[in-house]
C-alpha cells in the first residue's frame, strides 16, 4: 500500500482565511494542500446568483470590507479593490409628525444633525467621539498583524486613558449616554456594538465593546468599503494567489479527523470517490473552534449563538422615501438604519432575551450596486435594477429552534414592515422577479447559516470576539492550540471575525516561526 501524500502544511477549510494562509505558506516555499468540503472556495465570503435565471451576483453572506489590511493585499499581489461609499449612513425617523432623518457623510452632515436635533451640540459631540475612535484605530489596527501585545502594551500604544476606559473598561452604553443626548443619534452609535452580537449596551461582559472596537478600527479609519465585483472577487483573487504560489486546492474534499503527536499529523479526508489519509508537519484549521475540537476528538468549547437575520434582495428600482429631503440614491448608498433608535435597540434586546421576536425588529440595509454596479448583468444595470442587503439585529438562534421556517417568515414580514414605515411604497412592490415569477428575496436565520456554512449556532464570528491583546490562554499570535503543530486560522482565533485575512496571515506567521 503506498505511503500517504505528505505536505509541509494542510489547511482544513478554503474560506478566505485559509486561502490567505495557503498563499503565504506557498510563497515561503512550503508544500501546501487546502481541503474544502464545498464545491467552491470562499466560505462565507462568496458571490453567488441566488435568484433563478437572474444575472445578479450578490455577496450572499459577508458583504463589506473594513478589517482587511492593505499589507495582505500587497504581500500576496491580489487583484482586488474596494470603493468608498459616498454616504456613511442614513437613519429615517418621524419628528413632530414629519418624516425626517439623519444623513451622515459629505457636506450635508452638520445641517442634517442641526435639522434633526435643533442645534449643533450633537454634531460637535459626534465629531469629538469619532475623532477619539480614529486615534485608537490609527494605533490599534497595525497591531492586528503583529504578535499579540500584552494588555499593558496595547494600552500604552493607544496612549489615551479616556479612550481606553471608554472602549476597554466601561460598557459602551456609558459613553453613548454621556456624549450624546438624542435617542436616534445614540442608536446610530450603538449599532456598531451589536452587529452579529447579542448584548445590551450596558452588558458587564463588555462583549458589545469588543464588537464596537472591531467595527471602528478597520484600516486605521473605521471605514467600511464596498468590494468591487462583490465579496467573491476577494476570495477568487486569494485562490489564484495560492495556486500561483504552488498550493494545491481540493474542493469537495472534507477533513474528518486529525491525529497528531505534536510534530506530525495524519488527516483523514473524505471525497466523493474515496476516503484517504494525508500527512503534514502542520495543520491549519480554517473552521470554528467546535469543528476543530471535533476533528481532534477534544472536548468542545462552550457553543456560540448567532443573533442576526441576513436578507438579500434584487429590486427593479429603489423605493421612494417619505422623507422627501433625501434622494433614495443617497439614503441607500450608505447604511440605512431601521428601528435602531437607542430605546428601540434596548426594547428589541429585552424582547429577544425574554424568548420572543422583537416587536420592532432593528436592521440595517445597504445597496452594493449604487457604488459598484459591476455585480449586475448589463441588462439589469441598464434598466436601473439595484441590490439591497439587509442585516437584522437581536434575533438569537434560540428563537428559531421550534420552527425555523415559520419564525423566519414571521420575522421577515415584521422586518420589512419596519422598513415600509419609512417608505412611500411597499418594498415588495419594488422586488424583481426570477425566471419562475418568484420575488427576488431570500432570508437566512442563524440556523440557516449553521446549516449552509457550519457556523456554530449561526455565529458569524464563530464565537464571542476577544479584545486584541494577549491573555493567559492565548499564544504568541492568538492562533495556537493545545497541539503544537495544529493552528486555528479561522474567525474564532484571537483577532478573528469579519473579512480580514488576519487569522490566516497570523497562522502562517506562527507556522513559519516568524
Amino acid at each position: 500500500m503506498p505511503a500517504p501524500d505528505s505536505y509541509d502544511a494542510v489547511i482544513v477549510g478554503g474560506g478566505h482565511n485559509g486561502l490567505v494562509a495557503a498563499a503565504y505558506l506557498a510563497r515561503a516555499g512550503q508544500s501546501v494542500l487546502v481541503l474544502e468540503r464545498l464545491a467552491t472556495t470562499g466560505g462565507a465570503a462568496v458571490s453567488t446568483r441566488p435568484f433563478d435565471g437572474v444575472d445578479a451576483r450578490l455577496s450572499r453572506y459577508s458583504y463589506l470590507v473594513s478589517l482587511l489590511p492593505q499589507k495582505i493585499v500587497r504581500d500576496l499581489g491580489l487583484d482586488f479593490a474596494v470603493r468608498k461609499r459616498t454616504v456613511s449612513s442614513y437613519t429615517p425617523t418621524v419628528r413632530g409628525g414629519r418624516a425626517t432623518g439623519l444623513l451622515v457623510g459629505g457636506d450635508r452632515t452638520r445641517d442634517s444633525f442641526a435639522a434633526l436635533t435643533g442645534s449643533d451640540r450633537e454634531y460637535e459631540a459626534w465629531q469629538r467621539f469619532y475623532e477619539m475612535t480614529r486615534r485608537v484605530a490609527e494605533r490599534a489596527f497595525p497591531t492586528l498583524t503583529e504578535p499579540l501585545p500584552t494588555r499593558d502594551a496595547l494600552r500604552e500604544r493607544i496612549g489615551d486613558e479616556e479612550a481606553w476606559r471608554t472602549l476597554f473598561e466601561e460598557p459602551i452604553g456609558v459613553a453613548v449616554e454621556k456624549n450624546f443626548h438624542d435617542d436616534l443619534v445614540r442608536g446610530v452609535v450603538l449599532t456598531d456594538a451589536l452587529i452579529g452580537t447579542f448584548a445590551d449596551a450596558h452588558d458587564p461582559s463588555l462583549l458589545q465593546n469588543r464588537c464596537f472596537l472591531y467595527h471602528v478600527i478597520g484600516g486605521g479609519t473605521g471605514d467600511w468599503d464596498v468590494p468591487v465585483g462583490g465579496m467573491g472577487a476577494l476570495t477568487d483573487a486569494l485562490a489564484r494567489a495560492a495556486r500561483e504560489a504552488g498550493a494545491e486546492i481540493r474542493v469537495r474534499h472534507e477533513a474528518t479527523r486529525i491525529e497528531t503527536d505534536g510534530t506530525r499529523a495524519e488527516i483523514t479526508v473524505r471525497s466523493p470517490e474515496a476516503e484517504y489519509v494525508v500527512t503534514a508537519r502542520r495543520v491549519l484549521v480554517n473552521a470554528s473552534p467546535q469543528a476543530l475540537a471535533a476533528l481532534l476528538g477534544d472536548e468542545p468549547p462552550t457553543p456560540a449563538e448567532g443573533a442576526q437575520l441576513k436578507v438579500n434582495m434584487l429590486l427593479t428600482r429603489l423605493p421612494r422615501l417619505r422623507d422627501r429631503s433625501v434622494d433614495p440614491r443617497e439614503a441607500f448608498a450608505g447604511t440605512f438604519h431601521i428601528a435602531e433608535g437607542y430605546g428601540q435597540l434596548a426594547d428589541a434586546y429585552r424582547d429577544a432575551a425574554a424568548g420572543r421576536l422583537p416587536a420592532a425588529p432593528p436592521s440595517e440595509i445597504y445597496c452594493h450596486s449604487l457604488t459598484d454596479p459591476s455585480i449586475l448583468g448589463p441588462g439589469l444595470a441598464a434598466r436601473g435594477y439595484q441590490t439591497l442587503t439587509l442585516f437584522g439585529l437581536h434575533t438569537p438562534a434560540r428563537l428559531f429552534a421550534a420552527d425555523n421556517a415559520a419564525t423566519r417568515a414571521e420575522l421577515l414580514t415584521a422586518t420589512l414592515a419596519e422598513l415600509d414605515a419609512h417608505l412611500d411604497e411597499p418594498i415588495t412592490d419594488c422586488l424583481a422577479r426570477d425566471e419562475n415569477g418568484e420575488p427576488c428575496i431570500e432570508a437566512k436565520t442563524p440556523l440557516d447559516l449553521e446549516q449552509d456554512l457550519r457556523l456554530p449556532g449561526g455565529h458569524i464570528f464563530h464565537r464571542d470576539l476577544a479584545f486584541p491583546y494577549a491573555t493567559e490562554s492565548t499564544g504568541r499570535w492568538g492562533v495556537e492550540t493545545a497541539h503544537a503543530n495544529v493552528l486555528l486560522c479561522g474567525a474564532g482565533a484571537v483577532r478573528g471575525g469579519g473579512v480580514s485575512g488576519v487569522p490566516g496571515r497570523n497562522a502562517a506567521m506562527a507556522a513559519l516561526g516568524r
